[in-house]
């Protein structure tokens, strides 16, 4: 084939030149993962399973069986290019997955994780060799009996550590107790099985035993000098990227052509260039951000475009049509049964030795029982060397299959993680001691929110005592990408969102994060900023779980729309509304939506220099008092005025009693004698004079208004935002205003119904983290 055409219109076919084909195959294959990857998501599977079966629907077993398709988008000669681009990245694929993996952290595993480990290799291993007797007899005969004995072993024993580490990361499990198990026990799996893997390939040389066994002395000769002469040249480009500095060019390029050299000299040798690749990512320093950007520079274009390739280039390979008949079907469930009971039963029976509780046993036995690409090379180099025939093959690929998608229904049906926390008093913002400490969860989506909540916080320390605590939350949403993984593996602690404690200056803090520490040092508020890097569907998990952690009483949100400078709102997505709705749900304390329309404009505003109109709409109930005395913690601050309209209905608000005496409390607190104050009371009969009413109100800065107002629904439209309440709906719209902020609270109501995630248990232990000048880094109980 000609590498490039001259054009349709010198009457040329470009299908029939290389890389005009090439770039088809390429964009086919990424549309057809990624749309099966997209509707494969409410299942929570990983994007493997996608692009496992992506390339089987590509290959003969479905759209393949056209042989218009085939001969058009994946003819014979175009194989060669196809597998030599999938294989460049299936290269770089190891590498990167060698950079996941930290040879120490094996070292570290302790006895626990080596005694499963070696259990859940060494059963499914004697069963694969069991298996391998069988399919012998039946659909594999002729095979040479040694490798394929290997090959079998291997193929039932491998566990695929990047897909396990995604699983665990999407379960919010990757740094618990179990999750580090699992991980530890994958890593010495994968390391295993990389070494039997090469005991196969050399063992299934078409020579003489003599050969493979210098193919196997040349391969360990290898292994030795990467590690006393390649590891040194890396260390050194490592010690010369310092933290905060770029990574130079040339320390990049010239890592990226050592994985090259590696992969040429292990094929040269004869045990497939992956190896050389893969021992390159393992020697690679873990230390510093040298490993953290080859990462970043390689993956995107290696997982996303290259990598999809191979899972097509072994898809064509798999023809599911050949396995046929009631002794093909009953030969598949023997596969997968004895794939399952080996992992499983050997990893169940070593950890209950070690005094693991079953429930975690079972779990770990799943989770160690993820194939997936690792899986597909070893069946694909088997299949390349005439060890493993159609059928084998076929059967294999699908147990690969079926045994990683059982992985995350299952383990979300086993593992229910006790989340526990100390039952605590001041839930709301409304308590019968008002000078009591102020605890805040302010959550933030990029840096569009962080002027309004930090000018938010100035506006509400007050001027008591014990002020204001706030823990500002970044949420991020995880990803497949092997950084995202590695920066939750630095980020989470015990499973929980991780508490930036970094001092100025160390680390690779968040920079989102670091606007909140230099407010801290420039006001009298104390904060700790957090980020919680979580799926979009579980986040809410995280805020509440991390509310009542750090016995929050207000929970602030961002409205899921975002101010635009015309002034209509724009929706960042349902999710983020979803997200909103699920923490109200589950809140255990009061929770605050913020509508923002630049609260002091875009950028953080002097202490000396606030100056806010705040209004207070207030009809009645729980959620209008729980507006008041939050309004009535801000009018504290000398550069704001309190503005508080009570609107007195017809109809009458159900607790009126308790509304009459609490707006008596606050005049006689607050408002008698105190300028910045006032106080009006408005008879209304319908919407008219309600909406003619707030207009009157004039230029404010912010509203503060119930979610939960016994008021009519001010807009005729239904709402799209029912946790707006119907005044808040209304205040949000841009026809009402493009200047005023709008803070729409909901109480905490001990009397309602509560979809607790957090069971409390009043013995237990409370660290709770409460930063400060004073007590910077102290932990305490208090009760």
């Amino acid at each position: 084939m000609k590498a490039t055409s001259d054009g349709v219109f010198q009457g040329e076919n470009p299908l029939h030149s290389a890389l005009p084909l090439a770039i088809l195959q390429i964009c086919v294959v990424v549309v057809l993962t990624r749309v099966l990857a997209f509707l494969l998501r409410p299942l929570r599977q990983p994007r493997v399973i996608a692009e496992i079966i992506g390339g089987i629907l590509l290959g003969p077993s479905a759209l393949g069986r056209s042989s218009a398709f085939l001969n058009t988008v994946f003819p014979k000669q175009s194989l060669t290019v196809l597998d030599t681009l999938a294989n460049i990245g299936l290269l770089y694929f190891l590498f990167l997955v060698g950079l996941e993996l930290d040879l120490r952290a094996i070292r570290r595993t302790g006895g626990t994780a080596l005694v499963i480990a070696v259990a859940g290799i060494s059963l499914p291993f004697i069963l694969g060799i069991g298996t391998s007797v069988v399919l012998q007899h039946t659909i594999a005969r002729g095979v040479p009996t040694g490798p394929f004995l290997v090959f079998m072993g291997v193929a039932l024993s491998i566990t695929a550590f990047p897909v396990l580490a995604r699983i665990l990361a999407e379960l919010k499990m990757l740094t618990t107790d179990l999750g580090r198990m699992a991980m530890s026990a994958a890593a010495v799996n994968d390391v295993v099985a990389w070494i039997l893997l090469a005991l196969a390939i050399a063992l299934s040389g078409t020579g003489s035993p003599l050969v493979s066994l210098w193919v196997l002395l040349t391969g360990a000769g290898f292994v030795l000098a990467a590690f006393f002469l390649l590891r040194p040249v890396l260390a050194w480009m490592a010690r010369r990227s310092p933290e905060g500095e770029p990574v130079k060019e040339l320390y990049i390029c010239a890592t990226l052509a050592i994985v090259l050299a590696a992969g040429f000299a292990t094929d040269t040798i004869g045990i497939h260039a992956l190896f050389g690749a893969f021992i390159v990512g393992i020697i690679v320093p873990k230390d510093g951000p040298f490993a953290g950007v080859l990462l970043e520079k390689v993956e995107d274009l290696i997982s996303g475009l290259f990598l999809p390739l191979y899972f097509v280039s072994s898809g064509l390979k798999t023809n599911v049509m050949t396995i046929k008949g009631g002794e093909s079907w009953a030969l598949l469930a023997l596969v997968v049964g004895t794939a399952c009971i080996g992992k499983i039963g050997g990893t169940v029976i070593a950890s209950l030795i070690v005094r693991v509780p079953l429930r975690e046993a079972l779990t770990l036995g799943f989770l160690m029982n993820t194939k997936g690409l690792v899986e597909l090379i070893v069946l694909n180099i088997g299949k390349d060397r005439h060890v493993l025939n159609d059928e084998t093959f076929a059967i294999l690929v699908l147990m690969a299959l079926i045994t990683t998608f059982i992985t995350t229904p299952v383990v979300m049906a086993i593992y229910k993680p006790a989340r526990r926390g100390a039952p605590y008093k001041n839930r709301a913002v409304q308590r019968a001691n008002p000078d009591d400490e102020l605890r805040m969860l302010a959550c933030f989506h990029s840096t569009r929110n962080i002027p309004t909540m930090i000018n938010l916080m100035e506006s509400s320390r007050g001027t008591r005592k014990r002020g204001i605590t706030v823990y500002a939350m970044h949420l991020v949403e995880l990803s497949e990408r092997s950084s995202a993984i590695s920066m939750v593996h630095k980020a989470r602690r015990n499973g929980m969102p991780f508490w930036n404690k970094r001092r100025n200056g160390d680390g690779d803090g968040d920079q989102l994060v670091v606007a909140f520490e230099t407010y801290q040092q420039l006001s009298h508020v104390s904060i700790r900023a957090m980020t919680a890097i979580s799926d979009m569907h579980t986040i809410h998990e995280d805020v509440v779980t991390s509310a009542h952690q750090k016995r929050a009483a207000l929970i602030v949100l961002p409205f899921h729309k975002l101010h635009q400078m015309d002034g209509h709102m724009e929706s960042l997505g349902d999710q983020y509304q979803h997200i909103n709705q699920r923490v109200l749900h589950h809140a255990p304390c009061s929770v605050a939506i913020l509508v923002d329309r630049g609260l002091g404009g875009a950028s953080q505003v002097a202490a000396s220099d606030v100056s806010y109109n705040i209004a207070v709409i207030f009809f009645g109930g729980r959620d209008d008092r729980e507006a008041l005395a939050y309004g009535m913690r801000m009018v504290e601050h000398p550069g704001i005025a309190l503005r508080v309209l009570r609107f007195l209905t017809q109809s009458g608000a159900s607790d009126r009693a308790t509304d009459d005496a609490f707006l008596e409390d606050f005049r006689a607190k607050v408002a008698d004698g105190n300028e910045s104050v006032q106080y009006e009371e408005k008879a209304v009969g319908g919407k008219a004079d309600v909406v003619e009413a707030i207009k009157a109100a004039g230029r404010c800065n912010l509203f503060l208004v119930g979610q939960g107002t016994p008021c009519v629904p001010l807009v005729d439209r239904s709402t799209d935002c029912p946790e707006l309440g119907p005044v808040g709906t209304y205040l949000a719209l841009p026809e009402f205003s493009t200047v005023a902020s709008v803070l729409v609270m909901k109480q905490y109501d001990p009397t309602a119904k509560h979809y607790d995630l957090v069971e409390e248990v009043a013995e237990i232990a409370v660290d709770v983290d409460t930063p400060g000048p004073s007590s910077r880094g102290t932990k305490f109980r208090d009760g």
